[in-house]
């Protein structure tokens, strides 16, 4: 008989095989359900809901610095982004490049969450910009966060103030009571609750004129790819049964490569017409996302030191601490 775990996952092309039932971890029946991962994650943390998951790296690094055992990490990335390009600025703020940033108001949904780490670790290392330098307003209240889920406090020197319940970054980004969003969220969940769309408000401009232009900047200097979201299973469910850690993997990395062939039959119609010219498409056939530990070890160490330099893990976190054993070398 087949091991039965519940799966939260959010939705996208490197999960639905697993969801749809194309793919399936042997030995295993998932049961799954698609949850809006912000909500997931501060499920997962505060009530345990899923066997298996999606979970923020960032937290998870918090989670086990501070001594929680409950979870162990799976080298399973599924959301990958250039974090810093999410930027919106006040056109009035008098800010034209990240190093403007010193002493600006700055709306973030969770100061932990992943998205959020990658960022400021951008503006720091890139632009020289401190979280120090800044005032933080976090939009999600204690009772609905990561970091109450976590008991976060805010690291020495840094100032995060939380916004009412009746604000939210949207609302104090378009009355000026706010200089800068970053991650911005234009949707309404357990946990999020902006609205205003950022992108066509008269008073408010991205930050980067190109974000793609950036993210290409930023990976050919640093050759960072950022990871977001890993996956955890419950520790109890992996002491009992140890071959689910490489056989869920396994699985992933079936569903990963079925988006990729997807993704790559859809672009051949775009190399055949010349929209993606010939000098692009050895870059665009090439498999974006890597599952495992060791096509990731750069990028989950560079997120590791900066969690320890913005004070949110209280030391640098190693890489063997997070992932089940039996995953380190895959």
């Amino acid at each position: 008989m087949n091991l039965k775990l519940s799966l939260g996952v959010a939705a996208n092309p490197r999960t639905r095989p697993i969801l749809d039932g194309t793919v399936k971890p042997e030995g295993i029946d998932f049961i799954p359900s698609v949850v809006d991962v912000a909500e997931l994650f501060w499920r997962q943390m505060k009530f345990a809901d899923f066997d298996v998951s999606e979970m923020s790296v960032s937290s998870l690094m918090v989670m086990k610095a501070h001594g929680d055992e409950d979870w162990v990490g799976l080298p399973i990335f599924t959301t990958r982004r250039f974090f810093h390009t999410n930027t919106w600025v006040r056109k009035d703020a008098g800010i034209n490049t990240p190093a403007d940033l010193k002493g600006k108001r700055i709306g973030v949904p969770e100061y932990q969450q992943t998205a959020a780490l990658w960022t400021r670790g951008a503006f720091e290392h890139e632009w020289g910009v401190s979280p120090r330098e800044m005032t933080f307003y976090m939009e999600r209240i204690p009772t609905h966060s990561h970091a109450g889920a976590t008991d976060f406090k805010p690291p020495p020197g840094v100032t995060i103030h939380f916004m009412p319940p009746e604000k939210s970054i949207g609302s104090m980004m378009a009355a000026g009571e706010i200089d800068v969003a970053i991650c911005y969220n234009q949707k309404k969940t357990l946990i999020d609750r902006s609205l205003v769309d950022l992108a066509n408000h008269p008073d408010i401009k991205p930050m980067f004129a190109d974000n793609n232009v950036e993210g290409a900047r930023y990976r050919n200097k640093t050759g960072l790819l950022p990871i977001n979201h890993g996956m955890v299973i419950r520790r109890s469910i992996l002491e009992k049964h140890p071959w689910a850690a490489l056989n869920i993997l396994a699985a992933f990395n079936e569903a990963n490569a079925i988006a990729d062939k997807q993704r790559t039959e859809h672009n051949e119609y775009y190399f055949a017409t010349g929209i993606i010219p010939p000098d692009a498409a050895a870059a665009v056939r090439q498999p974006l996302v890597h599952h495992g530990v060791l096509a990731n070890r750069k990028v989950l160490e560079t997120i590791a030191t900066y969690s320890f330099e913005q004070g949110l893990t209280p030391r640098l976190m190693k890489i063997e601490e997070l992932f089940a054993k039996s995953t380190l070398n895959q």
